[in-house]
């Protein structure tokens, strides 16, 4: 079965840095883009930052461009966000996940879905 694990979440104050992780499992990595999506209380989930099958492409909200970097390691089954510059407003859970199709700014286009991770940033 497939698993994707997130990892890396904490609190931290506005102006910092966090560093996600999502291990994946069962499934040939390399094959499957990967993307990032967030969901706060009361707001309906976002995408976030998307990464194709090799790394050579990658796309990002509005909101975090320049901020966030979405990264892969395919030897190790592993996608990354490198979060700076923390804002409140980055306060949520975030999902990572993995689709067979392409990278896309689109949940439903995603075939697999970690548990997430909570990302909270204090003022």
């Amino acid at each position: 079965q497939v698993q994707l694990v997130e990892s890396g979440g904490g609190l931290v104050q506005a102006g910092g840095s966090l560093r996600l992780s999502c291990a994946a499992s069962g499934l040939t990595f390399s094959r499957y883009a990967m993307g990032w999506f967030r969901q706060a209380p009361g707001k309906e989930r976002e995408f976030v930052a998307a990464i194709s099958w090799s790394g050579g492409n990658t796309d990002y909200a509005d909101s975090v461009k320049d901020r966030f970097t979405i990264s892969r390691d395919n030897a190790k089954n592993t996608v990354y966000l490198q979060m700076n510059s923390l804002k409140p407003e980055d306060t949520a859970v975030y999902h990572c996940a993995a689709g067979s199709s392409w990278y896309s700014t689109e949940g439903r286009l995603y075939d697999y879905w970690g548990q997430g991770t909570q990302v909270t940033v204090s003022s």
